[in-house]
């Protein structure tokens, strides 16, 4: 015994508790049995527990439901030929179901519509005749009345007998079209009741006229009417006398199962529901309800009609619910009542169609729908041989197509399936052979591509190097640039060129004469674009070391210890004549580069000692300076772009910069990208620059980004952006 129980302990130890959605499956369980245990405890405890129990069955149906599709999906569903069954069910009896559920529905609510129609259609028939009726019999008594002399408010003899004369044309024409319905009249002058004979009305006791009948619009009234928990059909004809006086006749017939028999006829069984209190007082409409304040109601069932028996097995009960506008007889408001029919499609059928396509026509129709369910079982038994002869070549096809991936994730690419049939899975399998060659070939493109961009990612490393790394600020300007490229390298180009001079007053050292402001734009994009930026900057650059090199042909030895910023000697006399350099550059480009080939170009020469300003504008677009007055001064001397003409020359400009002065060059990203706005455009940059003008240049630069980004939005950056600003101090 020992052993066998250390046996169990080593096998529970050995085993994993479940975890995810099967260990919260094993605990609910755990927990169901033991609330289980526990609600067998006898008084509220147990209740308890029992209320406990429902709730954490419910947590197992959740929980469990994902574990069975799980088990099905992992277990049931891993064969292709399970697969395939599943499918073919799908197929066969989905749309089966959803066909015959949705004319099942459609047949039920079209057989109910068309059930309560009919019902409706001779309500309103009956109303109708009620109305046509009254409206002969109110034209007479009111030419009768009208003799009378006035104030007298009883009918005389003569007028008896011929009021009951109409009161036997009435009652002959109600025998003619129904039986056991009674309609009442009352007559009314100027709303006040009219006293007619005893014969001349028909029992019942009186509606009387409400307040909003007294002088109808129109003269006339006919509608179903709610008094209390009574329902009527009423008729209004209101005629005006030569006295001036306005004569109204009433004519109602109740509603009771007398009626609702007449209603029902060859339909089966209807009926009306009219809700009323419980101590047995009427109810009404909704708002008498409300004001009696109780929601203790019953509900009373005026029906007629009977159901017949079946005439088949399809022959079943359709009971129908809607609801039918009534008028409350006290406010004249209408108000809804419902109303429903009990039919059998048998029933309609013959309503619908009557006895007109009985005898033959029924019989053909009848031959032709069990000739279509033999065909729609015909087709489907085709369907599910065909389904079966596909599946073995669907399960040959597939095993040949996992047995290629193996090969092909094992890397060798050089496999083939063999392929001989000519259907669709045979063009899958061609396909695939096609797509090991694609792969073939898209391995050796890819290897190419990564050597591309890895000699790109070296050319962007290199265009990066050209522009300047650090900026430094001299005692009177600062100076700030950036350049973000639309794609992996920038056809714009920025560049700040420092000059130095030694110290005055004999002290060693030597300090900052002034700088060189460039900023230019390549002709198209791309690697293109980026050579000749690296052109015009290894040109800008050759002639400020030109003119460096006069400086340091007297000493071989200064010209060995310079530093590489070029901090030694006088070099900037070339540069204050940034006309002449603009006529060098278009002549180098000119005669160096293809003619589709051009770039604009913006040369600035600052001196810092005198903050004096000299620029050059090739084609640019004119840089703006921002004055601390607000005022923006566009810098557009100079001439066309450089490189597409030989021997052109450049005018130049000159101003002094005031303390507060930005000085904002900008490349065309900056102002010319769109949206549904329109362009970005210079006012909306100066409205940055100008907001931010007295914070850093980087954050003015920032800014612009910003919102250069917002005004982009989600589309691809179209453009390189570069911004160039400069202040002075």
């Amino acid at each position: 015994m020992p052993t066998i129980l250390d046996a169990i302990r080593q096998h529970g130890r050995d085993r994993k508790l479940p975890t995810g959605l099967a260990g919260a499956a094993f605990w609910l369980i755990v927990s169901f049995v033991l609330c289980w245990l526990l609600s067998l405890i006898p008084g509220e405890t147990g209740t308890f527990f029992r209320v406990l129990q429902f709730l954490v069955g419910l947590g197992i149906l959740g929980v469990g439901l994902p574990l069975v599709v799980r088990f099905i999906r992992n277990r049931m569903m891993w064969s292709l030929r399970n697969k395939l069954i599943i499918t073919y069910l799908l197929i066969g009896l989905a749309p089966v179901v959803l066909v015959v559920t949705f004319v099942t529905i459609s047949g039920y609510i079209a057989a109910g519509q068309f059930a309560i129609h009919l019902a409706d259609t001779r309500v309103q028939a009956e109303l109708d005749q009620i109305g046509a009726d009254n409206a002969g019999r109110a034209a007479r008594i009111a030419h009768f009345i009208a003799t009378q002399a006035p104030g007298n408010s009883s009918a005389t003899t003569s007028q008896v007998e011929e009021i009951n004369d109409i009161e036997h044309l009435t009652a002959m024409a109600e025998q003619r079209s129904y039986l056991h319905l009674h309609r009442s009249l009352e007559a009314f002058i100027n709303g006040a009741p009219l006293t007619l004979p005893k014969n001349a009305a028909y029992g019942g006791a009186p509606l009387g006229l409400p307040a909003w009948a007294t002088e109808l619009k129109g003269g006339s009234f006919r509608s179903v009417v709610l008094d209390g928990s009574e329902i009527y059909l009423v008729a209004i004809e209101q005629q005006r006398m030569n006295d001036g006086r306005l004569f109204t006749l009433l004519t109602r017939l109740p509603v009771n199962g007398a009626f609702m028999e007449i209603v029902a006829e060859g339909l089966g069984h209807a009926g009306v529901r009219v809700e009323s209190a419980a101590d047995d007082r009427p109810v009404g409409s909704r708002s008498a309800s409300s004001m009696m304040g109780s929601s203790r109601t019953r509900t009373r069932e005026i029906s007629g009609g009977t159901e017949p028996p079946p005439v088949n097995i399809a022959d079943i009960r359709v009971p129908f619910l809607s609801t039918t506008t009534v008028i409350d007889w006290d406010t004249g408001k209408p108000d809804s009542l419902p109303i429903y029919v009990d039919s059998r499609p048998s029933l309609l059928y013959l309503q619908l169609f009557g006895s007109s396509l009985g005898g033959v026509v029924t019989s053909t129709i009848r031959t032709g729908l069990f000739i279509l369910c033999f065909l729609f079982v015909l087709i489907e038994n085709l369907a599910l041989v065909m389904a079966w002869r596909l599946s073995s070549t669907m399960t040959a096809s597939v095993s040949d197509l996992y047995d290629a991936t193996l090969h092909v994730d094992s890397g060798n690419l050089n496999h083939r399936i063999a392929v001989s049939r000519t259907d669709q899975l045979a063009d899958l399998s061609r396909s695939f052979n096609q797509m090991t060659l694609s792969l073939q070939r898209l391995l050796g493109e890819q290897q190419e591509k990564e050597r591309l961009q890895n000699e790109l990612s070296i050319a962007q490393e290199v265009q990066a190097n050209l522009f300047p790394s650090s900026v430094r600020d001299l005692p009177t300007l600062e100076l700030h640039g950036v350049c973000r490229p639309a794609r992996s390298v920038s056809g714009d180009y920025y560049d700040f060129i420092v000059f130095y001079q030694d110290m005055q007053n004999g002290q060693p050292g030597r300090t900052e004469a002034g700088v060189g402001i460039a900023l230019g734009d390549i002709s198209g994009k791309g690697i293109s674009a980026a050579l000749l930026m690296a052109t015009l900057h290894s040109a800008v650059r050759a002639y400020r070391f030109a003119s460096e090199e006069v400086v340091y042909a007297e000493s071989s030895v200064a010209g060995l210890t310079v530093s590489r910023d070029g901090r030694a000697g006088d070099s900037g006399e070339l540069f204050a004549s940034p006309g002449r350099i603009m006529a060098l550059l278009n002549r180098h480009l000119y005669r160096s580069t293809t003619p589709e080939k051009y770039a604009t170009l913006f040369l600035a020469h600052y001196d810092a000692a005198t903050s004096w300003l000299t620029y050059s504008n090739a084609g640019q677009l004119p840089p703006l300076l921002l004055g601390r007055d607000g005022a923006v001064r566009r810098l557009d001397k100079g001439g066309t772009v450089v490189g597409l003409m030989d021997g052109m020359q450049y005018e130049e400009g000159r101003f002094k910069m005031e303390s507060g002065d930005i000085l904002v060059a900008y490349s065309d990203g900056v102002t010319e990208p769109e949206n549904d706005f329109g362009d970005f455009g210079e006012e909306r940059l100066m409205e940055v620059v100008s907001r931010y003008r007295d914070q850093p240049l980087h954050i003015i630069s920032g800014q612009v980004m910003q919102a250069l980004d917002a005004w982009i939005g989600a589309d691809e950056q179209p453009d390189d952006i570069t911004l160039v600003l400069a202040r002075q101090v």
